[in-house]
């Protein structure tokens, strides 16, 4: 699908969040990463919504608190202590993640602010035990420059990552808390971007900026965008979470396509004569209609005590099996909002019945008994009933919105570059002074001394890695974007192996694997770092790393020794390597007769098969030539 990008008047902003290379936390001294310890004990929290300053609760609170959830925290004594528990307060700011975040705002040409005071950001989806984030501006302004173009930042801020996730079980979320309180520099542009691609190229730039600071954490996890896109006609939409940045392009495609698919459905209805007004409360209960039936959704939730209730929806038939972009239909936008507001598990509509058990008879009852006419549609739902109700009064919600086009909401994206509704979009009630933490003062000197050691911006960077290690500028460019820029470099001054090749190997290779379901991201750089050293020694072979590689990222507390072992890749010594080329060509020899030097693509074939990764293959193909070549006088193949 072909989009006119400036014609819908595409505007995209983004907001950078990076985790900063602290060895401490942001307010206290425990350790900033992860821990590889199972969990010392567990404690379980409840979260409330509270009024601002102003008297007035944040919508996206009020939203986390309907759904009625528990949280269940992790915590080991290392990674964590009563400051993450909300037992203590916070201990004043980290001053060397203050002096990181100075040094990005200053290489983007920000003005640092005066003196910092940290907020509270009211959070209450349990990804924090305080129920909101701490958070302080930093700098503000400044640019970033991609294709000549200039755009402009708004803000350079410094906060507290959140808990991490690792699991749910009904109504209980689960956090370990050794990602809470990691430090996160985060930058926010203006909305100046006005395609998906410029989209990828300003995050691109964003994050080679904070990697030359060589200040801030590398791989999956530790840096992702959040997306704030509109279009004309559309409405802000704050897209959550994309963390790989080949996905930035793909997001904003599909939001556009979502939206553009949204607003035609809009006006479908505004010639329908359908508004809001004509949707109204008016459920019925068709669990007697259901009472035989074989699907077994509904029969689960009869049997349970539950009921079926049914919600008309005038004008809409047709509309709701009508798909906004691939895998999303406006029925899936309606089944998110019964999930997060009415916590059931999904919901059924007549432009996709008869299905799921359901029969043609039973959809026929549906209708009659909800007066549906033939242009209307008719949402079901099966669960105890208070659920049912709070998830029809979210349809009924959603569906009056799509009478007007496109909510303004927070939504998720998702592996595929398909977003979904996440939760309303906060409002300006959610910020309020921390009084637990001290403001810092911005000295001038300070600002000097950063000045003073500010490292070259990545442009300079990019001809220096050309220059130093001979590298064509695609390659260069892809090395300065990755998360090895420092590892590639270290192994390229410390071993004799080719710069080139250790930049295929970083970028290109761990994509590969990356294709393959391999997750690279639990090879550490020091795993990687031994690899090149037992190949530049001579153990093993290039065509080895590979494989080596794979193995490992299965097997994260093996050795690499130990990845030598299970592959059988340990080098073959030169005596043993000549037997076995004689062997092949001894058992190929009509091969080389009738094709001469020809045969030596097929032998190699043969003979990689047998020795790869324990051979480097241009030492292999040199003896097998020479071994050819006196058989057949060189002669080359008629």
């Amino acid at each position: 699908m072909s989009i006119d990008y400036s014609r819908i008047g595409l505007k995209v902003g983004i907001e950078i969040h990076q985790q900063l290379a602290t060895p401490s936390k942001l307010f206290c001294g425990c350790k900033a990463e992860l821990s590889t310890n199972p969990p010392e004990f567990t404690f379980y929290r409840r979260l409330r919504p509270t009024q601002s300053e102003l008297g007035v609760v944040d919508p996206a609170a009020a939203f986390e608190f309907q759904r009625g959830r528990g949280f269940q925290y992790e915590v080991d004594n290392e990674t964590s202590c009563l400051v993450e528990m909300d037992e203590e307060p916070p201990h004043s700011l980290n001053e060397e993640a203050v002096d990181a975040c100075l040094e990005a705002a200053l290489m983007l040409t920000a003005r640092p602010v005066d003196e910092i005071h940290v907020m509270r950001k009211i959070v209450i989806d349990g990804s924090n035990t305080t129920g909101f984030q701490r958070t302080c501006v930093v700098a503000l302004g400044g640019e970033v420059k991609v294709e000549g173009k200039r755009i402009t930042l708004q803000t350079t801020s410094l906060e507290e990552d959140a808990a991490r996730k690792t699991g749910e079980k009904g109504s209980v979320t689960f956090y370990r808390l050794d990602r809470l309180c990691i430090p996160l520099i985060e930058i926010a542009t203006a909305p100046e971007i006005y395609s998906p691609e410029e989209a990828e190229k300003v995050a691109l730039a964003l994050g080679q900026v904070l990697r030359a600071t060589r200040k801030v954490r590398r791989g999956l996890g530790t840096i992702r965008q959040d997306l704030n896109i509109s279009i004309v006609g559309g409405a802000l939409t704050e897209v959550k979470g994309v963390q790989e940045l080949d996905l930035v392009a793909p997001v904003v495609e599909m939001e556009v396509q979502r939206q553009l698919g949204l607003l035609h459905i809009a006006s479908e209805l505004k010639e329908k004569g359908v508004d809001e007004e004509r949707l109204s409360e008016e459920f019925v209960d068709v669990s007697e209609a259901f009472k035989s039936t074989k699907c077994k959704v509904i029969r689960t939730a009869l049997e349970k005590g539950g009921t079926a209730t049914a919600l008309r929806l005038k004008g809409f038939s047709g509309l709701l099996g009508r798909e906004l972009i691939h895998g999303l239909r406006l029925g899936t936008e309606l089944s998110d909002y019964a999930k997060f507001w009415g916590r059931v598990g999904g919901l059924f509509h007549t432009d996709e019945l008869p299905a799921y058990g359901i029969t043609e008879e039973e959809a026929l009852k549906l209708r009659v008994l909800t007066g549906a006419k033939d242009g209307d549609a008719v949402v079901l739902v099966a669960d105890e009933r208070e659920a049912v109700l709070d998830a029809l009064r979210a349809v009924l919600e959603r569906a009056k919105a799509a009478t007007k086009g496109v909510p303004s909401e927070t939504r998720a994206a998702q592996p595929d570059g398909v977003t979904r509704f996440s939760r309303p979009r906060p409002g300006a009630a959610r910020m309020y002074p921390e009084t637990d933490v001290p403001p810092v003062v911005i000295d001038p000197l300070r600002l000097q001394r950063i000045r003073e050691r500010l490292p070259p911006p990545p442009e300079v960077k990019l001809a220096q890695l050309m220059k130093d290690y001979d590298l064509n500028e695609s390659l260069a460019s892809q090395i300065l974007s990755s998360e090895y820029a420092d590892l590639f470099e270290r192994a390229a001054e410390d071993t004799s192996i080719s710069p080139s090749f250790l930049a295929a190997t970083l970028v290109e290779t761990t994509k590969s694997l990356r294709r393959q379901g391999i997750d690279v991201s639990n090879l550490s750089e020091a795993t990687i770092y031994e690899v090149f050293r037992v190949v530049n020694a001579g153990r093993a072979a290039k065509e080895a790393i590979p494989d080596m590689l794979a193995w490992l990222a299965k097997n994260p507390s093996k050795s690499v020794g130990e990845a030598l072992r299970s592959l059988g890749l340990g080098t073959v010594s030169g005596d043993e390597l000549e037997a076995i080329v004689a062997r092949v060509v001894g058992e190929n020899r009509k091969l080389i007769d009738e094709r001469g030097v020809g045969a030596l693509g097929p032998l190699m074939g043969i003979l990689m098969r047998e020795l790869r990764g324990r051979v480097d293959a241009r030492t292999l193909s040199e003896i097998l030539r020479k071994r050819i070549e006196s058989i057949s006088g060189g002669r080359k193949p008629s």
